[in-house]
């Protein structure tokens, strides 16, 4: 019998540009944030009350928009080997999963509105898992394509029925 894989640290790294992709999420989210306190405080005439929220709000969403992609970028990690999927995510809290090909029920290939201007791509892989799909989100559009392709091929070849 075949031991068990062990929870370990995945060895590849997404795309360096899935910093500037995640920035860029960042700053559209601040922008909308910013733009929806501003119509309100203009419609409920909010502005001259207590004006430091916003401007404390807007500064720390901008410096989140720069501060969590390199974060991220420093423990997203992912690796595929020839009896699992090992993934590694979170920025705040950390969070390690292993899909063992035996599992792999389908292979998904994402390419998000923001991640298709970077030429980035997410690799979906679901499990009979009741944790749900693991994700590798921010790899290179090629190398998200060849992950899926490897991934299928790999699965189709591990005998079960992935339940």
């Amino acid at each position: 019998m075949e031991p068990a894989p062990r929870l370990r640290d995945p060895s590849e790294l997404v795309s360096p540009r899935a910093r500037l992709m995640w920035m860029v999420g960042g700053l559209v989210r601040a922008a909308v944030l910013m733009a929806a306190l501003l119509v309100t405080s203009l419609v409920f005439d909010w502005y001259d009350l207590q004006w430091w929220m916003p401007v404390l709000l807007g500064a720390v969403t901008l410096a989140a928009a720069f501060v969590i992609p390199q974060w991220r970028y420093l423990v997203h990690r992912w690796e595929v080997t020839d009896t699992a999927v090992y993934t590694q995510t979170g920025w705040w809290r950390r969070e390690r999963r292993i899909a063992p090909m035996s599992r792999i029920q389908t292979v998904d290939y994402v390419e998000g509105a923001i991640a298709r201007l970077f030429g980035l791509a997410s690799v979906t892989v679901t499990t009979a898992s009741a944790a749900g799909a693991l994700e590798i989100a921010g790899l290179d559009r090629d190398r998200a394509r060849a992950v899926v392709d490897e991934l299928t091929i790999k699965a189709d070849t591990i005998p079960g029925d992935a339940t």
